[in-house]
């Protein structure tokens, strides 16, 4: 007769350990707009291996969404850090595509990335009280 071995249940109970932080993840990204899931997720990105994963969805579901964005995404991104200054970053826009730079500048309007230059006080409150009004009719 076979006798009960406790050590037969470890593949059991990582799959049940791997089942709670799953269901832990999800119910923590509801909950109030994920706000308690986020201090968890900067965490995460510390570690080089999560964040390259994390990187990795994000650029999947950039593709997968908009693919000339995610193109305009990768052409800039070799750039690395010569897009801030403005002079380099219009010659790094202007080897977009048409497509690519229209998908770009909608996703840095989005991200509230750019501000306008040069706006005077007035100009600015116009275009929050724009924003506002743009909000309320949703």
């Amino acid at each position: 007769m076979l006798a009960f071995n406790p050590v037969l249940l470890i593949p059991l109970y990582i799959v049940l350990f791997l089942l709670l932080l799953m269901g832990l993840l999800a119910l923590l990204s509801r909950w109030k707009g994920g706000r308690y899931l986020r201090p968890l997720v900067e965490f995460l990105a510390k570690v080089p291996f999560f964040r390259r994963q994390m990187q990795k969805a994000s650029t999947a579901a950039i593709e997968r969404e908009n693919p000339d964005l995610a193109n305009a995404i990768r052409k800039l991104e070799r750039l690395g850090p010569a897009v801030r200054d403005p002079r380099r970053a219009q010659a790094a826009l202007s080897t977009l595509t048409p497509g690519e730079r229209r998908a770009y500048m909608a996703y840095a309007e989005q991200q509230g990335a750019m501000e306008p230059e040069g706006t005077n006080r007035q100009m600015r409150r116009k275009l929050e009280k724009s924003r506002r009004d743009g909000q309320r009719g949703r």
